[in-house]
C-alpha cells in the first residue's frame, strides 16, 4: 500500500478546496482520536473500497477519528443494529431506509456511499432475453424481496408486457447459479457491478439491463444511515470529518483504483484480487455526484420520486418527505451548523 500516502498527499491539494473545517475537530493534534463504528451492508467488497483506502491511508486518523469497520452478522441486521445503539452509522439501501422509516425509524442518510442502483435486470445462456418485451413466458429470478417485485411489475408495464405472463421465482440469493442452471431466465437482483463484471470475466457474456433505464426510478444503492437523535453536536462532527475523510479516500480510489484494492485486500485477504480491480474501475463512475457537487451528494427530488413510487407500488403505507429522510449537511462545503437538519 506504498500509493497511497503519494496519491492522498495529491487528491488532499485538489479535494480540500472548498471544504468548511469542522469547528473544534480533530486532525490537527489538539486531542484523542474519537471512536466512529461503521457497519457495513454485506462483507468486504469493492464496494467499500474507498472506504478501506481512507482507513489505510490515514485519511481517518487525520480527522480525528478511530474508525471501526465492521461487516453485519447478516444482510438484514445493519438497520436494526443501529436502531439498537450497537454502531454509530450503518451503510444500507435507499429502499431500506424508507421501509424502516415507514414503521416508524427515525433514521436519516447522511450520504450516499453508490449514487445509482447497482440492481439489474440480467440473463445469460439461450433464454434469448435481450429487451424486457423478452421476458414474455419466461421465469424471473428474484431473491424474494417486495420491492424486487415491485421493480418487475414496473418494468413490464413499461415494457407494455402483461405482468401474469411471467412467472416470479424466489430462489433467495442464488441469482447467478439459478441463471446458470437454466431454472430461471432471468434474473432481477444481481449487481450489474459485481455479478455482472464476475459472469464477463468467465466468459458468460450476460445481457445486463440497469433498473433507472427500465422505468424504475433512479435511487441511490448505498447510503450512509444514522439515528437522528445522535445527530448533536459532538457527534454530527464526528459524522462531517468521517464524510469528508470518505470522500477524501474515494478520490484516492479513483486516482489509483489498485491502491485501494490493496488496502480491501488488507481487510479480507482472501477476496480474489482480478475481480475486485474489475469491480472497482465498474464502479467508480457511480460512487460520485454530478459534477460540482461533494462525495456523498444525496439529490432530495431524485429521493422524492422514488419514495413516491414506493408509495404507489404499495411498499410503504405513509408518504416519505425527502428533506426529512436525508440530510446533506455534513458534506463537505455544505454547512457547519451541525443542528440543520429537517425535523420531523
Amino acid at each position: 500500500m506504498r500509493r497511497l500516502p503519494i496519491v492522498l498527499a495529491c487528491v488532499a491539494l485538489l479535494a480540500g478546496c472548498g471544504e468548511k473545517s469542522e469547528p473544534g475537530g480533530g486532525g490537527d493534534g489538539g486531542g484523542p482520536a474519537r471512536p466512529l463504528r461503521l457497519m457495513l451492508d454485506y462483507f468486504p467488497n469493492a464496494d467499500h473500497a474507498g472506504i478501506y483506502a481512507a482507513q489505510a491511508s490515514g485519511a481517518y486518523e487525520r480527522a480525528g477519528l478511530d474508525v471501526e469497520i465492521k461487516p453485519p452478522p447478516d444482510p438484514s441486521a445493519p438497520l436494526r443494529l443501529l436502531l439498537a445503539g450497537k454502531t454509530d452509522l450503518a451503510i444500507s439501501y435507499e429502499p431500506e431506509l424508507l421501509l424502516a422509516r415507514d414503521k416508524g425509524a427515525d433514521l436519516v442518510a447522511v450520504g450516499a456511499l453508490v449514487q445509482k442502483p447497482l440492481t439489474s435486470l440480467m440473463a445469460v445462456g439461450k433464454a434469448g432475453v435481450k429487451t424486457p418485451r423478452d421476458l414474455r413466458g419466461k421465469r424471473v429470478g428474484t431473491a424474494g424481496i417486495p420491492y424486487q417485485a415491485a421493480y418487475l411489475k414496473t418494468i413490464l408495464d413499461t415494457a407494455g408486457v402483461e405482468p401474469g405472463s411471467v412467472k416470479e421465482t424466489n430462489v433467495g440469493f442464488n441469482l447467478v447459479g439459478a441463471m446458470l442452471s437454466g431454472k430461471v431466465d432471468a434474473t432481477l437482483g444481481a449487481f450489474w457491478n459485481y455479478e455482472g463484471t464476475d459472469l464477463a470475466r468467465r466468459g458468460r457474456d450476460p445481457v445486463i439491463l440497469r433498473m433507472e433505464k427500465l422505468g424504475v426510478p433512479t435511487y441511490a444503492e448505498l447510503v450512509f444511515v444514522a439515528r437522528r437523535r445522535d445527530l448533536d453536536q459532538e457527534f454530527s462532527a464526528r459524522v462531517r470529518r468521517f464524510l469528508q475523510a470518505t470522500g477524501r479516500g474515494h478520490a484516492a480510489l479513483k486516482a489509483d483504483p489498485e491502491a485501494g484494492v490493496d488496502a480491501l485486500l488488507e481487510a479480507d485477504p482472501g477476496l480474489d484480487r482480478g475481480l475486485q480491480e474489475a469491480v472497482v474501475k465498474a464502479t467508480l463512475p457511480v460512487f460520485f455526484p454530478a459534477a460540482g457537487r461533494p462525495f456523498g451528494y444525496q439529490d432530495a427530488r431524485g429521493w422524492q420520486r422514488y419514495a413516491d413510487w414506493m408509495l404507489e407500488a404499495g411498499l410503504i403505507k405513509q408518504r416519505q418527505v425527502a428533506e426529512r429522510v436525508l440530510t446533506n449537511e455534513f458534506l463537505a462545503g455544505q454547512g457547519l451548523d451541525p443542528g440543520t437538519i429537517s425535523q420531523d
